[in-house]
């Protein structure tokens, strides 16, 4: 069986962000480039390079499909434009982007997938995908990177559902730039 990989970047308070910054309007977008460091570039390329397919939400499916397909380069660009890419959406019409697929049910196609034969599948950001993901525990492995700021709201994957969800701590990392790598196994 595969396993579902949610990787995300996240501040003190639980706040996410992509490394772009502008993907949303939270006057303090863009924390994630005050703690850049070799060992964060290192672990996403080697998280990049472990998988075998991407499964995003719809926006992140969106901006993704309007950056990388004019990026090159062997560490990133190159196996995130020529991996699968499954992306979950109700009213997505075409997935053009390079080996894009369109999924419409979460508990029932995401599920289906991890049952296909073929290496892990990596989540970035999508955090309503997440958050359907996490609620159906259809997530085998959750990894933050914890950036030390708290920047007082933003989009969060733990809503405040009174969903009680328990993990056991399975790797850890701290950089130089106190920059937290974690990597949690929910215990079913």
């Amino acid at each position: 069986m595969r396993k579902i990989i949610v990787t995300e970047f996240i501040t003190l308070d639980g706040v996410m962000e992509a490394p772009g910054g502008n993907e949303t309007t939270h006057p303090h977008a863009g924390w994630q480039f005050l703690y850049n460091a070799p060992e964060t570039g290192k672990y996403k390329v080697e998280e990049l390079a472990s998988v075998d397919a991407l499964l995003l939400g719809r926006k992140t499916y969106d901006i993704f499909a309007g950056y990388w397909p004019h990026q090159t380069g062997k560490e990133f660009a190159d196996p995130i434009n020529n991996l699968p890419k499954y992306v979950v959406s109700k009213h997505l019409e075409k997935a053009e982007w390079n080996n894009s697929h369109i999924l419409r049910d979460v508990a029932k196609e995401v599920a289906a997938l991890k049952n296909t034969k073929g290496g892990d599948i990596l989540v970035y950001g999508s955090a309503t995908l997440v958050k359907a993901l996490l609620h159906h525990d259809l997530v085998d492995e959750l990894r933050l990177m914890v950036f030390p700021v708290s920047i007082g709201g933003g989009l969060r994957i733990f809503d405040d559902n009174r969903e009680m969800k328990k993990y056991e701590l399975k790797y850890s990392q701290v950089t130089d730039k106190g920059v937290l790598i974690l990597e949690y196994q929910p215990i079913r």
